[in-house]
């Protein structure tokens, strides 16, 4: 059975930036040295709501990247849309606050071991985990081919950071507001051919997740998704983030995305049955 993230501790840490990037909000959290410890992939449980707070369950955050800062040490980053009460509070929070977090959580990207090609796909901000994980792949001589989709022009997150993060960068919209009118998904199938893509790796909707891998089975290509499920707390205690997945021999069992996630072979997925009481 997976166990917590063996490098994740609960500390204090102080909120060094916040800063309105369209509908989102890019949150700069000084870490120390545990951001050696933090990869792609992984996410951060953070306490919201203050100590008088009814919020008691923790809110979980995909970090987008971390960094080293001679003001500030190590710090990570994370892109959070103010939908709910806990993301409201969060993205409410001033420089200095100080916040209670346990990080680094969850599984991570794998990273070829030689260069290859690779195409990452984004929807709306589960992009952001991209353009670290971009950084990355780069460092490792991979070609890193992206596209980014939402419904409308206002949800795709830093467009321009993208394009300086990879080879090339397309963008579709539902609306057609932004870059090419359609899904995300419409070119993959196309790129895979053209650039023999090795490796696809996608953050953002189930839908969207589900569709890519329906593209890559049959295929060689392999498909890592960080998956979306709501995680109550984060450590694999509370079981509200289960996903059916296939082992080896087809047996269906089902596993936790806060530890044996978020990041998950999107072949081992049983896209059909989620959502689903099995």
């Amino acid at each position: 059975m997976a166990t917590i993230n063996k490098a994740a501790v609960q500390i204090r840490a102080t909120l060094v930036g916040n800063k309105r990037v369209g509908q989102y909000h890019q949150l700069i959290i000084s870490i120390g040295e545990i951001a050696n410890q933090c990869r792609p992939g992984n996410f951060v449980a953070i306490s919201v709501g203050g100590e008088s707070s009814r919020m008691v369950l923790r809110r979980a955050f995909a970090i987008s990247r971390v960094s080293e800062s001679s003001s500030f040490g190590g710090t990570m980053e994370l892109i959070v849309a103010p939908h709910g009460s806990g993301s409201k509070w969060l993205c409410a929070q001033g420089e200095g606050a100080v916040l209670d977090v346990v990080v680094p959580l969850g599984t991570a990207f794998g990273i070829p071991t030689e260069p290859v090609q690779v195409l990452l796909v984004g929807g709306g901000y589960g992009s952001a985990p991209l353009f670290g994980l971009a950084e990355v792949l780069h460092a490792r001589g991979c070609r890193v081919d992206m596209l980014l989709g939402a419904s409308t022009a206002g949800k795709i997150y830093a467009p321009m950071e993208g394009k300086r993060a990879v080879n090339s960068l397309r963008i579709f919209t539902e609306d057609g507001s932004m870059g090419q009118l359609g899904r995300v998904t419409d070119p993959i199938k196309s790129l895979i051919e053209d650039l023999d893509i090795a490796v696809v790796y996608s953050c953002g909707p189930m839908p969207m997740l589900a569709a890519i891998n329906e593209i890559t089975t049959g295929t060689d290509v392999i498909h890592q998704c960080a998956v979306e499920e709501s995680m109550a707390c984060g450590i694999g205690i509370c079981m509200t983030c289960v996903l059916p997945v296939k082992d080896e021999a087809g047996n269906l069992s089902m596993l936790r995305s806060c530890i044996d996630g978020p990041v998950m072979d999107g072949s081992t997925v049983a896209w059909e049955k989620v959502g689903q009481v099995l």
